[in-house]
């Protein structure tokens, strides 16, 4: 059983929103007192029937609760989205407070775009990160398997590999095909793989649509369903102009290293120290861990890759409203010395007395420069994110 970082709200309806296999469920039922709760649980195939065809149903079975029970506890309610008129009837009428999970807001926002016109707070809920995995947390496990709660209770390589297929096969099942996000699946299913093997790099929409027989506006659309679906998220291209911002192509991460190694089939692949595909996944953790621990703990932080024009890049700039910004090159290597961080070196000049981190396994905490390298768990805590 692992802690997590998140503090849900307790005095106020909320949304917690996550993919699959993050833990909402466990999550919530953990935090609340089931004597004072009541749960719904869509995921049941007769509960989502019952409430799709009569959502009036919810407020009939709600206001003959005792008053004991102040928290309604609603599970995966995408799957039922005219609930949220019931819900937002409910919380105006009866004064009790709803928890709404969910692994996608998108079927949400086409029926109800205001998502209870902040009646309802927003949470998230992220893959385990490495303060709440605490001494169960070893490197070469998470750069192999992700860090889904479920993989924690697998012991063994192949119930870990299988869990991490039928996950794949899940979500294009009960996510995409279930919802009717998608109306022609076979080119999506090779979307996902192509998708996997694109992970952290700029993403070329014309070149992906060749791969997969489709067009670029349909691979554009391919890639929102992903970030809607909470399983992966853009990293914009960094500039101080908003309209050159959006101009740039962005990068693609899925959320969890697991997940995305096994949409593109390489699980059996081993991964050894000092290859491009340990580096790759590598960068992939760090940037994940920071982004779903700032999330929790810093909400308004925004995060950006950077590259100039003559290829010169920064693999994350942060900003942080109050605090300089963070420049972070993440390295894979043991030892670090001049040469990784000349390139980061060439941009702190640009920036008003940036923080410059070189992230690395290097445990050797070292001031290069105007660089500091530290290795990985070091540099989380240098941003308050350890």
């Amino acid at each position: 059983m692992f802690r997590r970082l998140l503090q849900v709200s307790r005095g106020n309806s909320f949304f917690l929103f996550g993919a699959r296999g993050t833990g909402k469920t466990t999550h919530i039922g953990q935090a609340f007192d089931p004597e004072a709760s009541w749960y719904v649980d869509l995921l049941d195939p007769e509960a989502e029937d019952r409430y799709r065809r009569r959502p009036g149903l919810l407020e009939s079975e709600v206001r003959a609760l005792p008053a004991s029970v102040q928290w309604i506890l609603i599970d995966e309610v995408q799957r039922a989205p005219r609930l949220l008129d019931v819900v937002h009837r409910l919380i105006e009428s009866t004064g009790k407070r709803f928890v709404l999970t969910g692994s996608s807001a998108r079927k949400l926002r086409r029926g109800a775009s205001n998502l209870l016109a902040g009646r309802a707070f927003v949470h998230n809920l992220f893959p385990l990160t490495v303060p709440e995995l605490l001494d169960a947390f070893v490197l070469e496990n998470a750069l192999r398997w992700g860090t889904l709660p479920r993989i924690y209770s697998l012991a063994s390589a192949e119930d870990k590999s299988a869990y991490l297929r039928a996950y794949a096969l899940t979500y294009v099942k009960e996510e995409i095909a279930a919802e009717q996000i998608i109306r022609r699946l076979d080119p999506f299913r090779e979307f996902l793989e192509v998708a996997a093997q694109s992970n952290g790099t700029i993403i070329n929409y014309a070149n992906i649509a060749r791969d997969v027989a489709a067009d670029p506006k349909t691979v554009v659309s391919y890639f929102s369903v992903l970030e809607d679906t909470l399983v992966g998220f853009h990293l914009s291209a960094y500039h101080r102009s908003i309209r050159k911002q959006q101009r740039a192509n962005p990068k693609f991460y899925f959320f969890d290293i697991g997940v995305k190694r096994s949409l593109e089939r390489t699980l059996e692949v081993p991964l050894r120290a000092g290859t491009y595909e340990f580096g790759k996944a590598f960068e992939h953790f760090v940037i994940t861990q920071i982004l779903h621990i700032s999330r929790y703990r810093y909400p308004d932080w925004r995060l950006f890759y950077l590259q100039t024009g003559a290829g010169a890049e920064i693999d994350l700039v942060i900003e942080r409203p109050g605090m300089p910004v963070a420049l972070i090159e993440i390295k894979s290597s043991d030892r670090i010395d001049e040469r990784d961080t000349r390139a980061l070196e060439g941009f702190t000049g640009d920036f008003a007395h940036p923080l410059a981190l070189c992230v690395s396994r290097d445990a050797t905490r070292m001031q290069i420069g105007s660089v500091l390298c530290l290795h990985w768990r070091d540099a989380l805590r240098e941003l308050g994110l350890g």
